[in-house]
């Protein structure tokens, strides 16, 4: 049945990670019945294991709910700065957002990237001053800073607790009376698809929004961007359980089936409109995704790849900001070299192969993308060092910087600096938001922040600073390939990309790493860090010896001597012609350490 589109309000929560977005999503689905009590759990919309466990949101979810005659449509968002992607995909869906603040932390990093997102998609905004139940609270002054920050008025901020559910009817009201109901512009059926994912049984199943026109089972459709013509088979409402429906109306929110087996035809962020009559105007509104982050991935198992080009496949089809081709390393073998949004997104992405394909990776160190400016006047773009031109065919090196925001205490400005800028950052300027917190701006290499640069951010300001990052463009460096060479072999697998003034001092790391995790063989095995031709850093794993003496009671020393040349002459042999055994604790290990 075809609902009034005057009814509906398809709106978003937006805040900092931990601010309190599903738990707030939980009391709302409790207060307006959509679930039973009995149904009820923590981060209901929530249903990845990891995002229980990690307590953060990584995936869009949506979920429909009736409220005195309206229909309000949530699509809930992600909060870290890795998952941007994920909220500017769901605001293009909503009329209307959310904007969570923090009771006890105050506005954030991501609070202000995501508000930023909602400006620029000009949804109406309605501030939610959160957590006020907390003894720690400072109500006044979060509604201050909200007031000052972001322009808007008193009246308009609502106070609330996700944990206790005051405000909660609030917030429905303002919902309802303040986000405009959704507007269609034709009668000709264009439905955005914002998340999808794959059932083994039914195929993909699109999560959409009705833009345009009326969708039901029976109809054919096509897909603007990859052209595939499908029957629908099912449509439905997310409550947030899959409940199958006669058909949408524009400005709905829901799921569809249609058959599709293969997930290359079904892209988030691709339109759907009628095969009869179709649209020639895509929904605009999405920025495409671009991986900034860069590693590869290869199965422990050399028989498992098979299994891993299906895994990520269908992983891709889930998270349209991930990207994916096949690569080869003498090292490790067959496997795929991956983009992601960040290093979260990549731990995210790696877990998820172990945990939902039962697949055990092995990840190569993350890089960037560098831009590289050649002698014969070409443009080279790459991600990897196995990728890199002699060094004969370069001009120079750039590489892409980001513009930083730090959100620190005051009395920890200090420390945040010190780290920023033994990360080769450039200070910009800093503000004081209140006489307690600051904004401190830099512009940094991406490839300094993509390895622990939070962690330690976090480990400075004991747990108190956020950041947040936007990657801005190229700046000219001097950068090198470090190889890592065992037994003289290069180990492709081991190179990076680094700046030449930290060559040795990360290449002596390295090969200290690598001789304790690569147990003695028989002969002695030299680690050596080169740049080019030029060995920078070395170290030696020992060879296991034989104690050829232990049967020389005594008698003349050239016997002992004859033993010993002998020995000594089997172990250059056996090094010449012998193959060093890396373990893969040992790459795992040694993987792990950032640039």
């Amino acid at each position: 049945m075809s609902l009034e589109i005057s009814s509906i309000r398809n709106f978003s929560i937006i805040a900092h990670i931990d601010h309190g977005k599903s738990t707030l999503a939980d009391r709302m689905l409790e207060y307006t019945g959509t679930l039973a009590k009995r149904e009820m759990r923590n981060q209901v919309l929530d249903n990845m294991d990891l995002e229980r466990e990690r307590g953060i949101t990584i995936k869009a979810q949506a979920v429909r709910m009736e409220y005195r005659g309206f229909h309000l449509n949530l699509i809930d968002t992600p909060g870290h700065v890795d998952f941007s992607y994920e909220v500017s995909r769901s605001l293009t869906a909503c009329e209307g957002a959310l904007l969570l603040v923090d009771a006890s932390q105050g506005i954030e990093a991501q609070t202000m990237a995501n508000a930023h997102l909602a400006f620029a998609a000009d949804l109406e905004i309605i501030p939610v001053v959160n957590k006020i139940d907390l003894s720690q609270a400072q109500v006044e002054r979060t509604v201050e800073e909200v007031i000052r920050v972001f322009g808007f008025k008193r009246e308009e901020i609502i106070l609330a607790s996700g944990k206790t559910g005051q405000g909660v009817e609030d917030i429905l009201e303002a919902i309802i009376t303040r986000v405009p109901a959704p507007k269609s512009e034709t009668n000709l059926l264009r439905a955005l698809v914002f998340d999808s994912r794959y059932d083994p049984f039914r195929g993909v199943i699109a999560f959409i929004r009705l833009f345009d026109g009326e969708l039901k089972p029976g109809m054919h459709v096509t897909m603007l961007g990859t052209g595939g013509d499908f029957e629908v088979q099912e449509t439905g409402y997310l409550k947030p359980a899959q409940t199958p429906s006669k058909g949408f109306s524009a400005g709905e929110v829901g799921y569809l089936i249609a058959g599709v087996r293969d997930v290359r035809h079904c892209r988030v962020g691709d339109t759907i409109t009628s095969l009869s009559s179709p649209a020639t105007k895509p929904l605009a509104g999405y920025r495409p995704a671009k991986p900034v982050v860069f590693c590869g991935f290869y199965p422990i198992q050399g028989e498992d790849y098979e299994s891993l080009r299906d895994a990520v496949s269908k992983l891709q089809l889930n998270d349209a900001a991930f990207f994916y081709e096949p690569e080869t390393s003498e090292a490790l073998g067959f496997g795929f070299r991956c983009g992601f949004l960040g290093l979260l997104h990549l731990e995210i992405v790696q877990e998820r192969l172990e945990r939902e394909f039962g697949l055990n990776v092995i990840a190569t160190s993350p890089s960037v993308v560098y831009r590289l400016f050649l002698k014969n006047g070409s443009t080279l773009l790459i991600d990897s060092p196995t990728k890199l031109p002699p060094y004969g065919d370069i001009l120079s090196f750039e590489e892409p910087y980001c513009h930083l925001t730090v959100f620190v205490p005051s009395e920890y400005v200090g420390a945040a600096m010190d780290l920023a800028i033994s990360r080769r950052a450039v200070f910009k300027r800093m503000e004081y938001l209140d006489a307690t917190h600051a904004t401190l701006e830099f512009t940094i290499p991406f490839a300094k922040i993509i390895a622990e640069f939070h962690d330690q951010l976090k480990a400075v300001s004991r747990g108190y600073a956020s950041m947040d990052y936007e990657v801005a463009g190229y700046i000219p460096a001097k950068l090198s390939r470090l190889d890592i060479l065992l037994n003289q072999e290069p180990v492709d697998a081991l190179s990076v990309i680094i700046h030449t003034d930290e060559a040795q001092s990360y290449g002596r790391s390295l090969a200290l790493k690598l001789k304790e995790a690569i147990p003695r063989q028989n002969f002695a095995i030299p680690i050596q860090a080169a740049v080019g031709g030029k060995v920078v850093a070395r170290e030696t794993v020992p060879a296991l010896r034989k104690d050829v003496l232990a049967k020389c009671y005594g008698g003349d020393v050239t016997r002992k001597r004859k033993l010993l040349e002998k020995q000594k002459e089997g172990k250059k042999r056996m090094k010449r012609i012998g193959h060093v055994d890396v373990p893969q604790e040992a790459f795992l290990s040694v993987l792990r350490m950032g640039t």
